[in-house]
């Protein structure tokens, strides 16, 4: 639902749930970030739909070619896929899963995170219920996030636009329409009058700067 709605799924190619929802948005789009080299095939088991995302959507990683999945590793692929999300959701987490930290990062970064509550009985939901307690959002389908998120906004005027304006000129109009006032990702995509993607990737620039902060609500203010 969340694909056909125009949002692009990222998450980090685990086994279980990572491998499910990147097979469900294949269609759609969606990005794996990596704990290893590109050419590292982790999980074993996952090895195809690796090779099917590396064809129909991104394989990321800001490890070198090569190198092999290690411990401390997996926690800064999870900032990376938290980083270039507008909301994390977190369908089930034990008391000490991954997912928590991926949450976590999400907060500290402006996201909103979204979690699937489980029984208060079951210890396979106890992280998901502490992110509740903590404030998250709490969800029982797609459509609860994309009350909160709303959808993405591409037409073919603004795909055309794109292409006549300069990476430089982008900026410069990305950042004139900002503030230090907090603006919503949307409004600042109808400001500027250029696909979503566009607006999407002169923030993450800004942002890798040090000169964009990122608030909930899915809202950026200049620093």
């Amino acid at each position: 639902a969340l694909g056909g709605a125009g949002h692009v799924i990222a998450s980090g190619l685990a086994r279980g749930i990572d491998a499910a929802a990147h097979e469900a948005a294949l269609p759609t789009g969606t990005v794996a970030v990596l704990a290893c080299g590109l050419d590292q095939a982790y999980p074993p088991q996952n090895a195809t739909l690796q090779d099917a995302i590396a064809e129909r959507g991104l394989l990321l990683s800001e490890c070198t070619l090569g190198a092999p999945p290690i411990a401390r590793a997996f926690p800064r692929r999870n900032r990376i896929v938290s980083g270039l999300s507008v909301g994390v959701v977190v369908v089930e987490a034990a008391a000490k899963s991954g997912s928590l930290i991926t949450a976590r990062r999400a907060v500290e970064q402006g996201r909103e995170v979204f979690v699937v509550p489980g029984s208060p009985m079951d210890p396979r939901h106890a992280g998901s219920n502490s992110l509740i307690r903590e404030g998250a959002i709490l969800i029982r389908d797609a459509n609860d996030i994309m009350s909160v998120l709303g959808r993405p906004q591409v037409t073919p005027q603004a795909v055309e636009k794109k292409s006549q304006i300069t990476a430089d000129t982008l900026t410069a109009t990305v950042v004139a329409a900002l503030g230090s006032v907090p603006t919503a990702v949307d409004e600042l995509v109808r400001r500027c009058q250029v696909s979503a993607a566009s607006v999407a990737e002169v923030l993450f620039s800004l942002e890798l700067e040090g000169r964009l902060e990122r608030h909930r609500g899915n809202r950026v203010s200049l620093i």
